[in-house]
């Protein structure tokens, strides 16, 4: 038999099993019954030569011999197995599950024998799956499936994958282990948010100016190099001559909606751990928004209370103008997988982000969407100096239970459902209120989307 399934095989997650195993690797591979086997057939010839039993002789050879016929046919055996792992899908949201298939193929001219898999997989994606498949054929191949589910978001490793080749009398077993591996990303949970138009949203023009000569002479004109696809009426004749190559004249420039999502990850802001706590609800609403704001064309930046900016290039935003592609499902991708992994800071302050955001990475015309945990005076006084750094900012603080979604100030908005809020959530409220924040309480079991809606209307935005 080989040993370790070593070099990768062909396509991805595959890998085959070509060389040979030791010999004392293939001894240590005998199971209970085979080790019973041989200590009971040892037992016997002794017992064969103190009693001077031949018959017992006989028998005891046999139980000692069986399992080292076995181990030397499993040793000698040469099979080439390779095996292949898909995930359908590779990116799944928290609390959803996801299939992971396996193909088995024998590339060897021999038969296998009776083959055992075992796929390693972390323990929150469930047990450890088992399958048991039968001899195959020469050139023959053999698919099995499994499922996997997360209640927490992650990177999580499937893999690598375990052989096991016994002997058909059970006396010896053999394990390899396949190199490859695959990661399955679980998500934060989203969801779809309302379409209603946000307060401080600009047409997508902005206060762009066509620069053309009709409007505003050829002295005004600022060029630029013709590239291939350009329009050939729109070749600035003086500037070609001026410069020795083709130009053309520039068109009005859009300017794209920007929005900051902040995102707070002081561990004392947030009480408890789980799949339901206050931090995992942060964590699955900052990612419904930034989703919600990509699909409307909004460059988003993500920042956490350590000041990082991901995933953008240069600590700018992420949009799908800037990534370079026809839809935001790629740029929605980075972000969701830059969520799944974030984690609590031990930083006491949100002083990072303020940082980062004093310095004019976000203008006045850009919307500000903060998702905060706990807040005492000092942090709230620095929140609400943030306030300045945008032309809307909406704040959403996450309570350690269910309450009832509540209006800038603290008022009752009538979203919960069931439960108060959070007693020490309203001097926060109150105060980011009065420094022109709108601001609404939140948490486990709240509706991220109707807290969007709420906010919307709150902040005088108006309808689409």
């Amino acid at each position: 038999m080989s040993g370790t399934p070593g070099a990768p095989g062909q396509g991805a997650g595959g890998a085959q099993g070509t060389r040979r195993g030791s010999l004392r690797a293939a001894l240590g591979g005998l199971t209970t019954r085979g080790r019973s086997f041989l200590a009971a057939g040892l037992a016997a010839v002794v017992c064969a030569y103190a009693l001077g039993q031949q018959e017992l002789l006989r028998v005891g050879a046999l139980l000692a011999v069986l399992p080292l016929v076995c181990v030397l046919v499993l040793h000698r055996t040469r099979y080439r197995v390779a095996a292949y792992r898909r995930l359908s899908p590779a990116r799944v949201p928290a609390r959803s599950e996801a299939r992971v298939r396996l193909r088995i193929e024998n590339v060897s001219r021999l038969p296998t024998g009776l083959l055992m898999l075992q796929d390693r997989v972390p323990y929150v994606l469930g047990p450890r799956p088992r399958f048991m498949l039968d001899r195959i054929e020469p050139g023959g191949r053999r698919e099995v499936s499994y499922r996997v589910r997360s209640d927490m978001r992650g990177r999580y490793p499937l893999g690598p994958l375990q052989l096991r080749l016994t002997d058909p009398f059970g006396m010896c077993e053999l394990t390899s282990s396949f190199s490859t591996y695959d990661t399955l990303t679980v998500v934060p949970p989203t969801e779809t948010l309302p379409a209603g138009r946000t307060a401080g949203e600009t047409s997508g023009l902005g206060e762009g100016r066509s620069r053309a000569p009709a409007l505003a002479g050829d002295d005004d004109v600022i060029p630029r190099g013709y590239r291939h696809g350009d329009d050939l009426r729109r070749v600035h004749w003086r500037s070609t001559a001026r410069y020795g190559e083709l130009m053309v004249r520039r068109e009005e420039q859009p300017q794209q909606p920007r929005c900051t999502v902040l995102l707070d990850t002081r561990r004392t802001a947030y009480p408890g751990a789980g799949p339901d706590s206050p931090f995992e609800w942060a964590v699955a609403g900052a990612a419904s928004v930034c989703l919600h704001l990509l699909e409307r064309g909004y460059s988003v930046r993500l920042l956490t209370d350590t000041g990082a900016a991901a995933p953008g290039p240069d600590g700018g935003g992420f949009s799908a103008d800037r990534a370079g592609i026809a839809d935001t499902a790629n740029t929605a991708g980075l972000l969701l997988e830059t969520l799944a992994v974030v984690a609590h800071s031990e930083r006491p302050d949100l002083s990072g982000a303020w940082e980062m955001l004093r310095g004019g990475a976000a203008g006045r015309e850009g919307l500000l969407v903060a998702f905060l945990g706990g807040l005492d005076e000092e942090q709230t006084l620095a929140v609400a100096r943030m306030r300045q750094r945008a032309g809307r900012a909406v704040a959403f603080l996450a309570a350690p239970g269910p309450p009832e979604a509540a209006g800038p100030g603290g008022t009752s908005a009538g979203l919960g459902s069931g439960g108060a809020a959070d007693p020490g959530a309203d001097g926060p409220l109150r105060a980011l209120s009065e420094a022109g924040w709108t601001a609404l309480p939140g948490g486990p079991g709240i509706s991220v989307a109707a807290l969007w809606q709420e906010a919307g209307r709150t902040g005088g935005a108006g309808r689409e």
